[in-house]
């Protein structure tokens, strides 16, 4: 018997949650590089306490998981094909670049692309546990 009203809301959210999560640390990953490359790894460790490049990737994942679970929590109910997923991606990539110092449209577009690509592959193979 399937889950029905509350219930599948309540189940739902934690998988919603987790699943942006694990697509935005390996979004990340691409925006990351970018980020070395362009040595912005310093700055962003610089956040906490420490500009180093090791630190710098911890805080960048770390915000990578926490935007992918917000892009869940703000979309994953539009979320029902991967092209809305992908779309919304996009968008949600966009304003963070927006929002963060107008870094590199090209690589939160590349987060946003994947971030919304990988939730949409993520989140039913979630739900099956």
């Amino acid at each position: 018997m399937a889950p029905t009203g509350a219930m599948a809301g309540t189940r739902a959210l934690p998988i919603n949650v987790a699943a942006g999560a694990a697509a935005g640390v390996v979004a990340g990953v691409p925006l990351g590089i970018i980020m070395q490359a362009r040595d912005m790894m310093p700055m962003v460790g610089d956040l906490i306490s420490d500009p180093s490049n090791g630190l710098g990737w911890l805080v960048h994942l770390f915000n990578s998981a926490l935007f992918g679970a917000i892009f869940a929590l703000l979309f994953s109910r539009w979320i029902s094909k991967p092209s809305r997923a992908i779309g919304l991606g996009l968008l949600y990539g966009i304003a963070w670049w927006v929002v963060g110092a107008l870094w590199s449209l090209v690589g939160h577009l590349l987060y946003g692309l994947l971030l919304g690509a990988l939730y949409v592959l993520i989140r039913p193979r979630l739900a099956r546990r």
